[in-house]
């Protein structure tokens, strides 16, 4: 039996008033984002190298640019990049899935995801795919809350999910 190729991916940077993500692309789609870090500040992607990549890695580079711009200013993306969310099993991705039906500016808890997935006492197991969600943001993993509407755990940490939340105009959860 051949061995599975590996993925090709190609990472580019994406500048906001917020830093620099990184966003890595498969043959598939957007397949990470990455939020800014010591490691990718001041890193930039220079027009050439953008210019040799394929057609479709600009137009979803471009596509995830808008998009992740407009949340982190609290609007709705509009049209998302095609994600890539292989990486999961199938049950994350269900949950990843449903994600992106929580509209901006609401919030659902891990027990209601459980349920909606047909998984009523698998609360901790959607806190463990909102943990390994690939593409934050994007798939608004900030939006789910712990019991009694708790911030609960965020993979890039609560000042990130509290920004993400606030921008999306929800408010009154900063109990953590």
């Amino acid at each position: 039996m051949k061995p599975a190729a590996k993925k090709q991916l190609v990472e580019l940077v994406i500048p906001t008033r917020d830093g620099e993500f990184l966003a890595r692309y498969s043959v598939n789609g957007l397949a990470r984002l990455k939020f800014p870090s010591t490691k990718t500040a001041g890193k930039k992607t220079s027009p050439a190298v953008l210019g040799a990549l394929p057609m479709t890695i600009r137009r979803w580079h471009r596509a995830t640019t808008v998009a992740l711009k407009r949340i982190l200013a609290g609007r709705s993306p509009r049209v998302l990049p095609p994600l890539d969310i292989s990486v999961g099993t199938a049950f994350q991705q269900r949950i990843w899935n449903a994600l992106l039906k929580i509209p901006l500016g609401e919030t659902r808890s891990y027990g209601e995801l459980a349920r909606l997935v047909k998984n009523p006492h698998g609360s901790r197991a959607v806190g463990g795919a909102c943990g390994a969600n690939p593409i934050p943001v994007l798939i608004p993993c900030h939006r789910v809350l712990a019991a009694g509407r708790k911030l609960g755990g965020f993979s890039s940490g609560l000042e990130w999910k509290r920004k993400l939340l606030w921008r999306e105009e929800v408010r009154g959860l900063w109990k953590a």
